[in-house]
């Protein structure tokens, strides 16, 4: 993650407890699609380094089978 996506990341981590509702579900969302994206590189990564998809799934905190059904389409 580059210097500038890492500054957008906080900022929205910080919009995301804003007392006004419209700018903190906003911020919500954009880090939901930021989670996805970081998991998709690290998955990627791990899987590049030859890790089993059951250390990636204890890495993640879920199962072997969830981590595969989400990750091994691509």
């Amino acid at each position: 993650m580059a210097g500038s996506e890492a500054r957008e990341a906080v900022d929205t981590a910080q919009a995301a407890l804003d007392h006004d509702p419209r700018v903190g579900l906003r911020a919500v969302a954009a880090l939901r699609r930021l989670v996805e994206r970081l998991e998709t590189l690290q998955v990627d990564n791990a899987r590049g380094q030859g890790w089993s998809w059951e250390e990636i799934g204890t890495a993640l905190g879920v199962s072997r089978q969830a981590v595969h059904k989400k990750h091994s389409r691509r």
